[in-house]
């Protein structure tokens, strides 16, 4: 199955270029509190769980689960072991929490527990992890009718060392009921020792598919691993794919427990394979080198890795171009590439060390490269690739996508491999079928809208946040746009110490939480009752978008002994 190369389309309908800004608004937010009997079920990171991947899956977990299938429902995870459930209204007091559920065993004996996880997996069912190994699929009958029945348990299994539930879906084909759970699990990477770089760690999502014939047991169990912490997972409804959205790749490795054979990447064929696929020269202080590409090659397309001691190039879906391990280590944070003319990539590669020069590019050799060090070498390349020698780093204005000038990009947008990329995987298959290069579109939050669709994600489109809604029965638009939050992407930026970003399902306003006492409402655009006129501009005002604030009672609500909980209601 081809990998097709998708771009997101902006429905330039939902964006308002006269949007001017937030007007704040006094206006009083109703918050509740609640008294508990028992603490939040906490969960704090160890000695051992250093790693950033460590901080984005469990230090950012939110212990608050709303029900898609009844939005006024809220449950949480006690220290006793116990599922709460608190029904939160508009015109009355906040009730006692009712237990639906409780754990029977005592996750605090594992060392290396995380914090409970619960997913909705339908109206009726829910799946819920106890943060020490253990998943329990749990039937809970209509929740919104019988909101204080207790959930019965009808698959109960130990299934390997602690893991999050990051998204299950129910499903019915040929009368045999399905349940379809992606998890996320943090390991010791099996294939790094003790003088490997990074931090020792891989990410793993396993995809558990749990059906009932007489009984309901584990029938499928597939794994991808990756070196990130994905910003996004979902799975398809019917179980008929798999969406990631993460900072680096992630492919299937394992079905049943049995290692999946990788296929070698295919070769590119070049226009003349005869030609050496690229050139390189240096300095005392750099090495420029030139490889060449497709024509019309984009920004999208290529695939750049550069470390300390290593380089890959090459173009998305084929083998590389240029890779192996460097002569000698080079700065990453100093080396920079741009395309020219969108037929070669130029790198340049900043030495660590000045001085020594470099009697070889790669270690080992590679007889696909050149070595250019004379005059006459020089304008050999000039007449094999004349569009390595124009100073004009964007020869072509007119084009939809320039070439990368590192000297004109945010942090965000430094180099490719720090790029996040959304990819939909096939669910027979397990290949890849569409791949987003999100460049520097930060990832915001994810929201269920619909408990029917896949969550929906947010994307910052420079100082806009665009609502993206999943399609994946409608492979020509995959992904839909949505709603727009108008100057969120430039607002959000600035709250150093936000947590947690939402949205409601009819997009009336984003809701950016602080890890302490503050809740930020942009709310979107309303008609205004009274006359205003903007006196910089001299014109009436007929919308004014309004920003709200709430702050809770920090030293109740975040107490040590957890016995207080507040919702910010009505917004």
């Amino acid at each position: 199955m081809a990998v097709s190369n998708y771009s997101l389309k902006v429905n330039r309908q939902l964006l308002d270029p006269s949007f001017e800004s937030y007007r704040l608004s006094l206006e009083p937010i109703p918050i509740y509190n609640v008294e508990l009997d028992a603490a939040v079920a906490e969960v704090k990171l160890k000695d051992s769980q250093y790693t950033l991947d460590h901080v984005r899956a469990f230090g950012m977990y939110n212990y608050l689960h709303i029900d898609p299938w009844y939005e006024n429902s809220v449950f949480f995870v006690d220290c006793k072991g116990r599922v709460l459930n608190l029904t939160v209204t508009l015109d009355t007091a906040l009730g006692k929490p009712i237990e639906v559920f409780h754990m029977p065993s005592d996750p605090t004996v594992c060392e290396e527990r995380l914090c409970a996880s619960l997913s909705f997996t339908s109206a009726t069912w829910a799946s819920l992890s106890d943060g020490a190994g253990r998943l329990y699929l749990l039937r809970t009958s209509m929740r919104r009718e019988n909101c204080s029945l207790k959930w019965e348990p009808l698959f109960s299994e130990e299934i390997g060392e602690p893991f999050t539930i990051l998204h299950s879906i129910s499903h019915v084909q040929a009368g045999v009921h399905s349940m379809e759970v992606l998890l996320l699990r943090i390991q010791k990477d099996p294939s790094s020792d003790s003088h490997a770089k990074g931090s020792g760690y891989s990410v793993s999502l396993e995809w558990i598919t749990v059906s009932n014939t007489k009984k309901y047991k584990v029938r499928k169990m597939k794994m991808l691993r990756g070196k990130s912490v994905p910003h996004y997972a979902a799975l398809e409804p019917q179980g008929k794919g798999l969406m990631v959205a993460s900072e680096k790749p992630f492919v299937f490795t394992h079905v049943d427990g049995a290692l999946l054979e990788q296929p070698a990447a295919q070769a590119m064929e070049m226009e003349s394979s005869a030609d050496p696929i690229y050139f390189w020269q240096q300095t005392i202080e750099d090495v420029t080198v030139s490889v060449r590409m497709p024509e019309g090659i984009t920004k999208d397309d290529v695939v750049f890795k550069l470390y300390m001691e290593n380089v890959s190039v090459g173009v998305q879906g084929f083998a590389p171009l240029l890779e192996g391990q460097l002569h000698a280590p080079v700065d990453p944070e100093a080396s920079a590439w741009i395309i020219k003319d969108e037929k070669s990539l130029e790198v340049t590669l900043q030495k660590r060390s000045e001085g020594p020069m470099w009697p070889e590019l790669l270690t080992g050799g590679d007889g696909r490269g050149e070595f250019l060090m004379s005059e006459e070498q020089t304008a050999l390349l000039h007449e094999r690739l004349t569009y390595l020698t124009t100073e004009d780093m964007n020869a072509n204005p007119d084009k939809g996508k320039p070439p990368c000038n590192a000297q004109e990009l945010e942090d965000c947008d430094g180099f490719p491999e720090d790029s996040s990329n959304l990819t939909r995987f096939d669910g027979e298959s397990l290949k890849p079928t569409h791949v987003v290069n999100l460049g520097s579109h930060q990832y915001l939050f994810t929201v269920d809208l619909n408990p029917s669709e896949m969550p929906s994600f947010c994307l910052r489109h420079d100082v806009d946040a665009l609502l993206w809604q999943p399609r994946p029965d409608q492979p020509s638009n995959m992904w839909e746009h949505i709603a727009t939050f108008n100057a969120l992407g430039y607002v959000q930026a600035s709250k150093r110490d936000k947590k947690f970003a939402t949205c409601p399902p009819n997009f009336s306003y984003a809701a950016l939480g602080e890890c302490l006492r503050r809740v930020f409402i942009y709310r979107q655009p309303s008609p205004v009752d009274t006359v205003l006129f903007n006196r910089m501009q001299g014109r009436q005002v007929g919308q004014v978008a309004k920003q709200q604030v709430a702050s809770l009672d920090v030293s109740r609500t975040y107490s040590k002994c957890g016995s207080v909980m507040s919702f910010v209601v009505g917004v």
